[in-house]
C-alpha cells in the first residue's frame, strides 16, 4: 500500500520543507487557504489524529504551536487555525493523519475551510449531549 503523504513526510517525495525532524516533516500545502498555510505530517503512519499514539499527537501539537506563534511574529498573522480533519465526512482527503496550520490576516480574502452554519441546526439538549459523551 503506497500513501502520498508517508512518501512525502519521509522524502521520497520532495515537498517545499519549512522544517524537519526525526517524527515529522512540515511543508506548505501546495494548496493554500492563506498566505503561510502549512501541513504538519508524522514520518509514522495513521489513518488520523483519532489513530494516531499519544506521544505523535504531543510531538504535532508542541510543533503547531510553534510554528503558529512564528506566524505570527514574521508573518504577520493575527491569528491562526489548527485543523485535524478526521474522516472523510468531516473533510479529510488523504489518509494519513496530518495538521493544518493556517495563518489568518484581518481584511484578506481566504477560502473557507472551516464553514459552520450556526442557523441549520437546532440546539440540543445540551444535559443529555453531555452524558453522551462523557470522557470518565
Amino acid at each position: 500500500m503506497s500513501c502520498l503523504f508517508c512518501s512525502i513526510a519521509n522524502g521520497e517525495i520532495p515537498s517545499a520543507t519549512i522544517y524537519e525532524d526525526e517524527y515529522l516533516r512540515v511543508i506548505f500545502d501546495i494548496n493554500p487557504a492563506s498566505y503561510g498555510h502549512a501541513l504538519i505530517i508524522p514520518k509514522t503512519h495513521s489513518a488520523s489524529l483519532l489513530e494516531a499514539d499519544d506521544e505523535t499527537l504531543e510531538h504535532v501539537f508542541k510543533t503547531a504551536r510553534k510554528l503558529g506563534n512564528k506566524m505570527i511574529s514574521e508573518l504577520g498573522a493575527e491569528g491562526v487555525n489548527v485543523i485535524a480533519n478526521c474522516k472523510e465526512a468531516a473533510g479529510q482527503t488523504i489518509d494519513h493523519f496530518h495538521v493544518h496550520v493556517i495563518p489568518r490576516y484581518t481584511g484578506q480574502p481566504e477560502k473557507d475551510v472551516l464553514h459552520i452554519s450556526q442557523d441549520e441546526l437546532e440546539k440540543p439538549d445540551f444535559e443529555a449531549l453531555a452524558v453522551k459523551l462523557a470522557l470518565n
